[in-house]
């Protein structure tokens, strides 16, 4: 490699995650690092990741140019994360970790010696209780309050506003927070042609499907739809642990022939599904930031989501579409209604969509992350030998 990271040579950087972008469980958060870490390795960059594993999967792979090393699993991986980095810093050295804080934090900065910086998509705060049972709510609850104290003067780079605020209310000074906005595929996520709208009326949702991403009010806005004579469907794109519950729902509400699950769909599949749909929708109540949300604006769909941190973001209201309250059912259904019902509007709000999310570029955001670790690192050039 070619000169020091503070003269403009080649970094050397270690990233620690909970999962990579191959992991079953993976989302938004692997997306983003894989995009983000892939693009600093093709610049040239030696990036190496500490992930965790899954049943069967490979120890050790290369990933979108990274060095992934996969130890654990899902519950096991804090546990083992410390005794890996030490192990790779000790095979060889690094300019800087990431520790990207997309589930219970690790607190590196208790057995690790900086450089170091903690990546944080979003923090879960009491929409952890929303998710899973109380005693391991309770357990990241507690493990997320102990951050502005344990991770001290480690510098921070949040990839919205609304989680810049968030750790700021928890005590992290704000000019320790960068604040790096995500990227979508320019090329990839286009306007589709003009007659390829669905002929029914289409609401679309793309994400993991999580009971704390409220899809629940989805349906209670469908019903009040329907139940005004407006003709609509709505597909879910996504999977995850929350689907059968969703299902018997739906049966529940007897909108069987209204919803349909469509599990993973490909990114072929999913842009052809952004580029047809009438309008998408994300009814999170917490969010880092709305990755699906840009990328539905870049194909000129409009989108209805919570106004909620982070969300509130990637929509931009009365512009690329509508903020609603999160769970206010009947904000839902017409905010949903208004768009179905005028063409017009729709059009409006797809093109200021397209505007909107030209502003969002993910070499822009690999940039912004090379400047903000080249700050970090400044003149020293590797991290210390681990503590024992």
């Amino acid at each position: 490699m070619s000169g020091s990271p503070d003269d403009g040579g080649d970094l050397r950087i270690l990233v620690l995650n909970w999962q990579d972008r191959l992991n079953p469980q993976a989302g938004g958060a692997e997306i983003h690092l894989h995009e983000i870490f892939g693009r600093l390795a093709a610049a040239g960059h030696r990036v190496r990741a500490v992930v965790g594993g899954w049943r069967g999967a490979p120890g050790r792979v290369e990933l979108d140019g990274i060095d992934v090393r996969r130890v654990g699993g899902r519950h096991s991986f804090p546990f083992l994360a410390p005794h890996a980095v030490r192990d790779e810093l000790a095979r060889e050295a690094a300019d800087v970790v990431v520790e990207d804080i997309n589930k219970i934090p690790l607190y590196a900065p208790l057995w690790l010696a900086r450089p170091l910086i903690a990546l944080v998509p979003h923090l879960f705060g009491t929409t952890a209780f929303r998710e899973v049972a109380w005693p391991l709510a309770a357990a990241v609850w507690l493990a997320e309050r102990g951050v502005p104290r344990s991770y001290g003067e480690v510098p921070f780079e949040a990839i919205s506003e609304g989680t810049a605020d968030d750790l700021v209310r928890r005590g992290v000074a704000r000019e320790r927070i960068a604040v790096i906005t995500p990227g979508i595929d320019h090329e990839m996520f286009v306007p589709g042609p003009p007659d390829g709208r669905t002929g029914t009326p289409t609401l679309l949702y793309v994400g993991r499907l999580k009971r704390y991403k409220g899809i629940d009010v989805l349906f209670g806005a469908l019903r009040r739809l329907l139940s005004r004579g407006v003709s609509a469907r709505l597909l879910l794109a996504g999977r995850g642990d929350d689907r059968d519950r969703l299902e018997r729902l739906v049966r529940t509400l007897d909108l069987s022939a209204h919803v349909r699950f469509l599990g993973f769909v490909d990114e072929a599949d999913k842009v052809r599904r952004l580029q047809s749909a009438w309008v998408a929708v994300y009814p999170s109540p917490k969010e880092g930031w709305g990755i699906a949300n840009v990328e539905a604006a870049a194909c000129g769909t409009p989108v209805v989501a919570s106004d909620s941190p982070g969300l509130r973001e990637s929509v931009r209201h009365g512009e690329s579409g509508f903020l609603v309250p999160h769970r206010d059912v009947e904000a839902w259904a017409a905010a949903l209604e208004a768009l179905l019902g005028d063409a017009e509007l729709r059009t409006r709000l797809g093109r200021g969509a397209i505007r909107h999310a030209a502003g969002f570029s993910w070499d822009r955001a690999a940039e912004a992350t090379e400047r903000h670790i080249r700050e970090v690192v400044g003149v020293r050039t590797a991290v210390p030998t681990p503590r024992p």
